[in-house]
């Protein structure tokens, strides 16, 4: 897997966050728009501007953000719920 520069966060980089945005622009323009009638040529505009941050989040390698954490070791705890069947013996 690739390493990206980003150390321990989960924040991602700049490039990717203007990709999200810009799609997360479009998706509320054309849901909007469609509302609004609906208005079919706004909704289109609304899916092409998606269109251009998805295109935006290939260029910028939107993948290689995601950062892998080592498996977290949860401890497991011993609880009871009174709906658990025990036997009498126990």
């Amino acid at each position: 897997m690739a390493q990206s520069g980003h150390q321990g966060s989960h924040a991602g980089s700049a490039k990717s966050w203007l990709a999200v945005i810009i799609i997360l622009i479009g998706f509320a323009f054309g849901g909007v728009a469609l509302t609004l009638g609906p208005n079919w040529l706004l909704v289109w505009i609304g899916v092409g501007i998606c269109a251009v941050g998805g295109l935006i989040a290939l260029a910028v390698d939107i993948f290689s953000d995601v950062i892998v954490d080592a498996p977290r070791q949860v401890p497991v705890q011993d609880h009871h719920s009174p709906f658990e069947h025990r036997s009498i013996g126990s």
